[in-house]
């Protein structure tokens, strides 16, 4: 048993951190050595199975990850850009992995990742499923092979509780159509639209944003041309496969020299 990877979850009580944790202790190829909550959380010092009102499990609810990330192959983190940012100085210095599912850090937020990749192997990604991976190489392709006869909406919903916008895999496919079209995101991006924002300028990205609900993640392209539109869609129903994905790029990143990896090199499908 102890020869299995030891992981680490952070943000523990969130509903992607339960997740998490439930995964792990139902997965035969990883254990659980510990899960971090923020200092003062009333599941410090709890045994994390215990703080989610179930039976005992043998790791720990942790407010400082030193100890254990000292145990463990992987940290995964769905939390926030700053916790982010500072857990991953620690994998560095535990030569630790660390996945990365945390969404709305800026570029130079992602830039502060650097030094970290020096020492471990990062798994960075808007999204971990395969099904949003399929899609981003699919509107890559698309946009490759349309010109700005055609519009690009990205359309994306999500639950009443996310707090940013658009989303992570949003901005991950809106890369994708302006790489496709041999475009700087930056400067043809068209979001946030209200009043009398006049016409639409060719060549622009285009981001809508739903939020309500318990929607757990829908994200469509839209090709929009005259007499023809083309629709791309993915509609997660459970966030089990956000946990999946994550925990496939935690056992891939085993053996990997330190570096910035995304989801695509762990399916395989960087071409």
């Amino acid at each position: 048993m102890s020869d299995l990877p030891g992981i680490v979850i952070a943000g523990a009580s969130g509903r992607m951190g339960q997740m998490l944790i439930r995964s792990v202790l139902d997965s035969d190829r990883m254990r659980l050595v510990g899960a971090l909550e923020r200092p003062g959380h009333d599941w410090i010092g709890q045994d994390v199975g215990e703080a989610m009102g179930g039976k005992a499990v043998g790791a720990r609810v942790f407010d400082d990850a030193l100890e254990p990330m000292a145990q463990a192959q992987a940290v995964i983190d769905f939390t926030a850009p700053e916790a982010t940012l500072a857990l991953s100085k620690i994998a560095a210095q535990a030569r630790a992995a660390h996945i990365i599912g945390t969404t709305g850090m800026s570029d130079e937020q992602i830039a502060q990742l650097e030094p970290a990749a020096r020492h471990c192997a990062i798994v960075r990604a808007g999204n971990m499923s395969l099904g949003v991976n399929l899609l981003t190489q699919l509107v890559r392709q698309v946009a490759a092979a349309l010109d700005e006869d055609f519009d690009i909406e990205v359309i994306e919903g999500h639950h009443h509780h996310k707090v940013d916008a658009p989303s992570g895999t949003a901005l991950m496919l809106g890369e994708a159509a302006a790489e496709g079209r041999g475009v700087d995101l930056d400067k043809v991006r068209d979001a946030a639209r209200d009043g009398i924002t006049g016409a639409r300028k060719r060549g622009d990205i285009g981001f809508s944003v739903i939020r309500g609900g318990d929607i757990v993640g829908e994200h469509e392209v839209l090709f929009a041309g005259a007499g023809e539109r083309i629709v791309l869609k993915h509609m997660a129903t459970d966030r089990a496969l956000f946990a999946k994905g994550a925990l496939r790029a935690a056992l891939w990143a085993q053996d990997k020299a330190p570096g910035q990896y995304d989801m695509l090199d762990v399916l395989g499908m960087r071409g």
